[in-house]
């Protein structure tokens, strides 16, 4: 997998992250590096490890499956991309009294929700017969990164450009799961 890739998926994935952060921004006042520090650390290695788990459970199905793998993995990207698309389109409920979503049960279901996509890619990287580790540090570093991005960001944009963000991350996937499809059945 070349690094492009590796870094297409890892921004697509953080995009989730990105587009909470951006939500926490605005509602955390003022901003403290504690804050930056706290959801930053927990989205990206939730963003890390659940790739990890993905390829674990992948690699042991691979021997029944590598003949369909490519077809797999556009699915997997293609449905958690389309999920982002669609989901970012759903109507929002209603705002709570805001908190801070940097602790407590808050930051940890966030952090689960947020990285469960990195999970299903996980699994495509299996399918593909790629090693994990690389392209999981990766992407906890850019989550990491973005969600702190994000959070300084949202002081400044609110909401506003949270559901654009999700739908471009997406798309990005959609566009890579289709490349992987194409990789795979153009150049046999």
């Amino acid at each position: 997998m070349d690094w492009l890739t590796i870094l297409g998926i890892s921004v697509a994935l953080a995009m989730d992250a990105f587009a909470v952060a951006l939500a926490a921004g605005a509602v955390i006042s003022p901003i403290t590096g504690r804050h930056l520090f706290r959801l930053g650390f927990h989205f990206g290695l939730f963003q890390a490890l659940m790739p990890i788990g993905g390829w674990l459970l992948g690699m042991t199905v691979q021997k029944w499956i590598s003949a369909y793998d490519h077809w797999i993995a556009f699915g997997l990207l293609a449905y958690v991309g389309g999920r982002m698309v669609h989901e970012a389109f759903e109507e929002d409920d209603e705002e709570k009294t805001p908190s801070d979503p940097t602790k407590g049960m808050t930051m940890v279901m966030l952090s689960v929700a947020t990285s469960i996509d990195a999970f299903a890619v996980g699994l495509s990287i299996a399918m593909l017969g790629v090693s994990v580790w690389l392209p999981a540090t990766v992407i906890g570093l850019v989550a990491g990164v973005l969600t702190a991005a994000g959070m300084l960001l949202g002081r400044r944009l609110g909401e506003k450009w949270g559901k654009r963000v999700e739908i471009c991350g997406g798309l990005v996937l959609c566009l890579i799961g289709l490349k992987i499809l194409l990789e795979h059945t153009l150049l046999k």
